[in-house]
């Protein structure tokens, strides 16, 4: 790690004790102290300044990013400034990284870029938080307001091409008000619904003279979030709730994000009611628990989607019911009333038809339901019928020993070999399913991956921002496969550099594997351009970096292989030889029926 991010030796731990003893300050010092502080503070002089100061004033600990001609005004300013810089190998690196340091924190993550291609190549790291609803500020240097609309050198419309994929999107054109512009994308990039935002900032702008000091990162008055839910659709929900026989809640990404996995857990353990999550909810509801069905969706388990198809009371929160969910739009939950809490009202039945619209903050609409709720259901069948479908539909597999390894054995390996509180990162394909599948998620905040958008090259980046996110006694481990590792592994070089400990899993098939496996089941296996034969060998590869490189080819080397990487203080990529043949199941196929899901490829 960097020396910002150094863990805390015990004999640090000792010393800080003493100074506190020895040493604390009474309040009248502490006054004092602030008072003096804030006096010799360093005026601001230049927009480039401003900038930093806004980002300073916004508690921003880390920026991720890469040096260019535009934004140097804007790196001259971070030079003195106690935000640590973390210089990435490419953009799109750097958009991915702050995306998961706003996943794991739960604040905005910083990224920054030059004009033109800097620029575009965060596109796609904007677009996936966008999808995603992830807190992110892009700050993108622009060529001098006198040259915008000439085709200047590195002129890209940033503005134009960003403005669809974020939430606020702002061009700065006068360096009084620069500051107060990125103020006010923190702030909104944070609340409410979280999301993107960028402010583009011309060089001439940035190195233009101010003293003003950038404004509080507050919302603009005409920005609205409504927090509870018409108390009148609450009372008839709960009315709902307490009538149901098959009542199922089903946890969303907007959980996590809403800070209302304990209202939720409360409230689901207290009525009895089971409980799945989409993708980006895995973590929302502990999936040890014996009323978790895990995760529904095309790849989801086989009992949470009978769960879904069955039930006659379906309370979605903080889900916006996207199509890798829903399947069949006519087919979902098709015998349930939907009660959908969301704090977007765009998303209340923009999919899914809401027979009880709860618009309003998750955790406190939730509150809500629980204070209106005066008797549990009657579901005591119904629960053991969802136990007999996990009987039915086991997620277990077979791992012979004198057959290629299976990736499953590999995850769940990894899963043994970490704590609960792991951050698991992925890129995007059947790796990123079967750490959905096989990986158990207890705590939110502790999966990391790109899920509406599906940007490959995910994995290594966001395992940065999240290990400079996470907690010293968290690990990260990044589960990849070989085409999206390939992508963005570059970014090895950034975790040598800082010593991130990090432990990168690329479960290694020599295909696009997904693609591969849609190949076979729907395309008569004509494998046109996902066979990866050409991969290099990414133990060795890592080593070339810097970085701790090992290699499983059998089962025997799994465990200790493991072990030894995760207990390596430091980055490290094991290069896993997985059953190139092998599949993600179950899976519903595209606008298929969840509860027509199939096991094998002859059921597709």
């Amino acid at each position: 790690m960097s020396e910002r991010a150094a863990k805390i030796t015990p004999d640090d731990e000792q010393d800080d004790d003493q100074i506190t003893d020895s040493a604390a300050p009474d309040a009248a010092t502490e006054t004092e102290s602030a008072a003096e502080t804030e006096t010799t503070t360093e005026p601001v002089t230049s927009g480039a300044e401003a900038v930093v100061r806004a980002l300073e004033n916004a508690g921003v600990e880390y920026a991720f990013g890469v040096q260019g001609g535009a934004i140097m005004p804007v790196y001259d300013a971070l030079y003195d400034s106690d935000i640590y810089h973390v210089t990435m190998a490419h953009e799109q690196g750097a958009a991915h990284a702050a995306d998961a340091y706003g996943i794991v924190s739960g604040e905005p993550g910083v990224c920054l870029a030059t004009s033109g291609p800097g620029a575009t190549n965060l596109v796609t790291g904007i677009a996936d938080a966008d999808m995603d609803s992830d807190p992110m500020v892009a700050l993108t240097g622009q060529v001098p307001t006198e040259f915008v609309g000439n085709d200047a050198f590195q002129e890209t419309d940033t503005t134009g091409v960003t403005t669809p994929i974020t939430k606020d999107n702002t061009f700065s054109s006068d360096p009084d008000r620069v500051g107060s512009d990125v103020s006010e994308a923190f702030a909104l990039a944070r609340e409410g619904r979280p999301g993107p935002t960028l402010v583009d900032l011309p060089k001439d702008i940035t190195k233009g003279e101010t003293d003003r000091e950038p404004d509080a990162p507050e919302v603009p008055d005409t920005y609205h979030v409504q927090e509870r839910a018409d108390p009148e659709i609450v009372d008839a929900a709960a009315e709902r709730i307490e009538n149901s026989n098959k009542p199922v809640m089903l946890l969303g990404g907007g959980v996590i994000k809403g800070e209302a996995s304990e209202a939720c857990r409360e409230f689901a353990i207290e009525h009895e009611i089971p409980v799945i999550t989409t993708m980006p909810g895995l973590g929302a509801f502990p999936e040890d628990h014996e009323l978790s069905l895990e995760m529904a969706g095309m790849h989801g388990t086989g009992y949470a989607n009978m769960a879904i198809t069955h039930c006659d009371t379906l309370i979605g929160i903080g889900t916006r019911f996207d199509d890798r969910l829903t399947g069949g739009i006519e087919t979902f939950a098709p015998d349930a009333e939907l009660i959908h809490v969301d704090i977007d009202p765009a998303e209340i039945s923009k999919n899914i038809h809401a027979d009880y619209p709860l618009v309003g903050d998750a955790e406190t609409v939730v509150e809500q339901l629980a204070d209106a709720v005066d008797s549990s259901p009657e579901a005591k069948k119904w629960r053991a019928q969802c136990q007999q479908w996990k009987s039915d539909y086991s997620m277990a597999y077979e791992a012979p020993e004198d057959e290629p390894v299976q990736p499953e054995f590999v995850v769940e390996a990894l899963d043994e070999a970490t704590s609960d509180r792991a951050i698991v990162t992925t890129g995007v394909g059947q790796h990123q399913m079967w750490a959905c599948q096989y990986w158990t998620y207890t705590e939110p905040r502790t999966w990391v991956s790109s899920h509406g958008l599906g940007a490959m090259g995910y994995g290594l980046p966001s395992a940065i921002g999240a290990r400079l996110a996470a907690d010293d006694d968290q690990e990260v481990v990044c589960i990849d496969g070989d085409g999206s590792f390939l992508m963005t592994l570059q970014g090895l070089s950034v975790a040598v550099r800082e010593n991130l400990d990090i432990t990168v899993a690329v479960l290694n098939n020599e295909y696009i594997g997904m693609v591969r496996q849609w190949q076979d089941a729907f395309f008569e296996g004509r494998h046109s351009a996902s066979d990866y034969h050409w991969m290099p060998e990414f133990d060795k590869l890592a080593e070339a970096f810097g970085a701790k490189g090992f290699r499983i080819d059998d089962y025997d080397d799994v465990a200790e292989t493991i072990e030894e990487a995760v207990s390596y203080d430091g980055p490290s990529v094991i290069d896993v030889h997985i059953d190139p043949d092998a599949n993600v199941y179950p899976m519903v196929p595209s606008g298929g029926d969840n509860g027509q899901f199939a096991l094998t490829e002859d059921q597709l």
